[in-house]
């Protein structure tokens, strides 16, 4: 059972890593130096799809590291 959830969360811990850096960076680094910050946009198709995904594998991957501490 163990075994099967450390692997759960490996895979789990890839796919977040990959969410994470496939997500659109924006304007970061210009908004620090006077961009025009005050743009609020909504998020529209894959943005959404991708944000969406990152909010539940980053809840999944808590779950099951909260499942394992109990069971060890």
């Amino acid at each position: 059972m163990n075994s099967a959830l450390l692997i759960v969360q490996m895979v789990l811990s890839v796919l977040l890593m990959l969410v994470v850096l496939l997500q659109n960076m924006g304007a970061g680094l210009s908004e620090t130096f006077g961009g025009n910050s005050s743009v609020q946009t909504t998020r529209r198709g894959p943005e959404k799809f991708l944000f969406t995904a990152t909010i539940l594998i980053a809840v999944a991957f808590f779950g099951i590291s909260v499942a394992m501490m109990f069971l060890a």
